[in-house]
């Protein structure tokens, strides 16, 4: 079954690759459901959550490379992440202050020092390096964002921010709301 739904998936793709439609299939409802079988790097699962948090909080720990969504009764979900390579982890306490669907990307002018080779914008696509969802953390440069390179996942690549799987972020942005407090740990 799931070598048939892929065959129709890359067929309409080539065929809406080539129409005006090309948009509508690199973000929003369709890129979405393509998402959904795709393979994942770590699997998310329920566990047991002793961490103390409170539900509804997000906490990562950037040496296990898991993010954790707390629920009650003592259990969390776990996502793998990817987190910031050396020079560029990260520790403390954020708050979501914004969700974005398909965000657009604008490198910050430090990454651009670093990879001047980089766009000075992207919009929001199959290709943007956010990938389906974004949650800003406070006033900072970091997100927690999906991502087009499942091979990252569970790795510490980024310049900082928190990568998931585009279909994992999307079923972390479906439970979380702005005002979330995210405890990033070492």
């Amino acid at each position: 079954m799931r070598s048939v739904i892929a065959a129709a998936s890359a067929a309409f793709l080539t065929l809406a690759a080539a129409s005006p439609a090309q948009a509508f299939v690199d973000s929003g409802p369709i890129a979405d459901f393509f998402n959904q079988f795709r393979e994942q790097a770590i699997p998310r699962e329920t566990v047991r959550y002793t961490g103390g948090e409170k539900p509804g909080t997000i906490v990562v720990s950037t040496s296990q490379r898991r993010l954790y969504y707390v629920l009650p009764g003592g259990q969390a979900i776990r996502y793998g992440v990817g987190v910031g390579r050396q020079g560029f982890s990260w520790s403390g306490l954020k708050t979501v202050t914004m969700k974005k669907e398909w965000p657009s990307w604008r490198p910050p002018a430090q990454m651009l020092k670093r990879r001047p080779d980089l766009p000075r914008y992207m919009a929001g696509g199959q290709d943007n390096p956010l990938g389906a969802r974004a949650l800003y953390l406070g006033s900072s440069l970091y997100r927690i964002h999906g991502s087009n390179e499942a091979n990252t996942i569970g790795s510490a690549v980024s310049s900082g921010c928190i990568r998931m799987t585009n279909r994992d972020v999307v079923d972390l942005y479906d439970r979380v709301r702005v005002g979330t407090k995210v405890v990033v740990k070492g």
